[in-house]
């Protein structure tokens, strides 16, 4: 062999390992940093595909902390017990995820999750608990009594299936049976491919189901003073910050997640978004929850962070007295209305006379509002939006019935 040829071949042979190198330079970390070349080469040939089918999925992919830690597309797609695989392109995969996919790596977080509000009990409240399994009822119960067993949602069965499928399923499908076994999906706040904590921490992630006259926390919050800060400082903010190792510098202006959820200087960080509630301010007249003592000064120990006692025990004692007006208020009405049906002045259907939808806005809309309002710091939200809809809409419950009165004495 003449030294050309052996000049040719070693320049050849070197440029293309040098070709190799660049252009494996430019691939993510995630498809290359892969423990075998079986698993680079199937994160390199799901990013080949989807750039070009789509794209925003891989470039969300690649700025998530999924992609910082070496997750795979493969490593959250595979399927896992109970899912129905797929063979797709060489690759098998599950034909749809679920929380049961998350839990593989994030098991803590979801059984927190699964005694929350957003579990079971967050579709009861549409479905009632026809969907559920025994296994699943008798969990939620233990946390939740009553509020799975329950009639599905009688005002939802009178606005049909499309109302449902666009309307309410679109927030209580947060807690929604999976066919696989699981409840729920996390996506709902952390999407699927950036998989962020920091949308997690925004207000407004809450705010999509967390808004509106019957649960109107994101329309509060703005008011308050947290708010207004927030919206001032939001770029001084580290909204992607380790749970666990969360500090008051990162996060010196709380969000929804900062009270509810956060391990705030060494706080415990729980995805149980109602462990630090004291009340059942959602219900018409609002009860303590079981364990209340414990949940309100878990929620007081972040209140510290920036508050002093004696201005938060202050706080609180206003805002208990609210839930206790409330009630009183929500209470006449709910005696009101009673005393009709006892009478039967009232027809057996649920939502077929106008003063069953007067009631209906006075405690789910209006006291609910007033509750809340009092304890996130809405001023208007107690009195205009809360309070003074209380006493106009109780006024013109009371003509109703005396209209009812009159009308049964003829």
């Amino acid at each position: 062999m003449s030294f050309k040829t052996i000049f040719v071949t070693v320049f050849l042979s070197t440029a293309l390992i040098l070709s190799a190198f660049l252009v494996n330079s430019y691939r993510p970390p995630t498809q290359v940093r892969q423990p075998t070349a079986a698993l680079v080469k199937a994160v390199g040939k799901c990013a080949e595909c989807h750039r070009t089918e789509t794209a925003a999925v891989v470039y969300e992919f690649e700025m998530s902390a999924h992609a910082a830690a070496d997750v795979t597309c493969l490593d959250c797609h595979q399927p896992v017990e109970g899912q129905t695989p797929v063979e797709h392109r060489g690759f098998t995969i599950a034909t749809s995820l679920t929380a049961a996919n998350c839990k593989t790596c994030h098991a803590t977080e979801y059984e927190q999750f699964l005694r929350s509000r957003h579990g079971a009990v967050a579709w009861a409240a549409v479905a009632g608990p026809d969907d559920f399994t025994p296994e699943q009822i008798a969990h939620a119960e233990t946390y939740h009594p009553g509020w799975v067993k329950r009639p599905a949602n009688a005002l939802a069965r009178l606005e049909g299936p499309s109302a449902i499928a666009a309307g309410c399923a679109e927030c209580h499908d947060v807690g929604r049976p999976n066919a696989d076994g699981s409840i729920g999906t996390c996506t709902a706040c952390h999407s699927r491919h950036a998989s962020s904590v920091a949308l997690a921490r925004q207000p407004q992630t809450c705010g999509q189901c967390h808004m509106g006259p019957d649960h109107s926390q994101i329309e509060i919050y703005h008011e308050s003073k947290h708010g207004v800060m927030f919206n001032a400082q939001r770029a001084q903010l580290n909204l992607a910050a380790d749970p666990k190792h969360l500090t008051t510098a990162d996060m010196f202006v709380p969000t929804c997640a900062t009270c509810h959820m956060s391990g705030l200087d060494g706080l415990g960080v729980t995805h149980d978004t109602t462990e630090r509630l004291s009340y059942f301010l959602f219900a018409d007249v609002s009860d303590e929850r079981p364990g209340k003592a414990m949940a309100q000064e878990r929620m007081k120990e972040v209140c510290l962070k920036c508050h002093t006692k004696p201005a938060i025990d202050e706080y609180y004692a206003q805002a208990e007295a609210v839930v206790e007006s409330t009630n009183e208020k929500v209470g006449q009405a709910r005696d009101l209305m009673n005393s009709l049906r006892e009478r039967n002045l009232l027809t057996p259907a649920p939502f077929d006379e106008p003063i069953e939808f007067l009631y209906f806005d006075l405690w789910h809309y209006f006291g609910r509002t007033a509750k809340h309002g009092a304890f996130m710091g809405g001023a208007d939200f107690v009195q205009w939006h809360g309070n003074y809809e209380l006493l106009a809409t109780f006024a013109e419950m009371r003509e109703l019935a005396e209209e009812l009165d009159h009308a049964d004495g003829e």
